[in-house]
């Protein structure tokens, strides 16, 4: 992608997400409908779909030849990355929203023929803006990230990760996540994909696995991650699949092959 159409795509979503990120503010307070998707902890709300409706309809009327993937059925039918795809989560962590009204982030990715081109992750609440533009860096706000360049180690590590995956489940070998649990400084458990990536690439956690993540979970925190030199990959090792369902690693690179050699074993 040409560096002043990149730049201008730039400037027109992020007036865009804080639009939106201020009418979310709006309504937090406000009673909506709440319906369920694929399991009873799976929510979704008016909000969700009106906030996806709205980025859908601005980018089709600024970029008409732009295709849209999102979570809430505002996108277009993709099944190649041609072209530039937007690919949006109006509110990643729905189940925060409902519940507590914080820790939640609309999450949005752009890419060119498969290239990650621009990120933004909005914590809505807290009003910080993590974004990533290829070859110029990660910020937080107008802060700069630094490179992921500290060397970490397993036991100093800080690991975002679901407390289910340390239980008998179908997915991941539940013995080798207790033994990292064991070998570990600490874990986390945000609620939010998105925010999760987002604290990988400002450092303050050093990787984030998980089982099951979409496109639009993933999307943005990629590209934020990647232009700090961290890294991140299917939980087996091979390369993310942006059009599909992903178990996920994104971490420091200095224990991403001790995590996958020693810890983690999917099913």
């Amino acid at each position: 992608m040409d560096k002043t159409i990149r730049q201008q795509i730039y400037s027109d979503v992020k007036k865009w997400i804080y639009q939106a990120g201020e009418q979310i503010r709006v309504q937090i307070d406000d009673k909506y409908q709440i319906d369920t998707k694929s399991s009873a902890n799976d929510l979704v709300t008016e909000v969700d779909r009106e906030t996806e409706k709205f980025f859908a309809e601005k980018i089709r009327d600024k970029y008409p030849s732009h295709r849209i993937v999102g979570e809430e059925g505002y996108g277009d039918k993709v099944d190649t990355l041609d072209g530039t795809i937007w690919i949006i989560d109006p509110i990643d962590g729905t189940m925060n929203f409902v519940h507590q009204k914080r820790n939640f982030a609309i999450s949005i990715g752009i890419y060119h023929d498969g290239i990650g081109e621009i990120g933004l992750i909005y914590n809505v609440m807290e009003d910080v803006l993590y974004t990533g533009i290829r070859g110029e860096g990660a910020f937080r706000n107008n802060e700069k990230l630094p490179q992921l360049t500290e060397q970490v180690s397993i036991d100093t590590s800080i690991i975002a990760l679901n407390s289910s995956m340390a239980f008998d489940n179908n997915r991941i070998n539940e013995k080798k996540v207790q033994q990292l649990i064991m070998d570990i400084r600490g874990t986390r458990s945000y609620g939010s994909a998105a925010l999760e990536f987002a604290y990988v690439a400002e450092g303050i956690v050093d990787a984030y696995v998980t089982m099951r993540l979409a496109p639009w979970d993933i999307a943005a925190g990629l590209i934020l991650v990647n232009e700090v030199g961290g890294i991140t990959v299917q939980a087996n090792g091979q390369s993310v699949d942006l059009l599909g369902t992903n178990a996920i690693l994104t971490c420091n690179k200095c224990i991403k092959e001790e995590l996958l050699e020693n810890y983690i074993e999917l099913k």
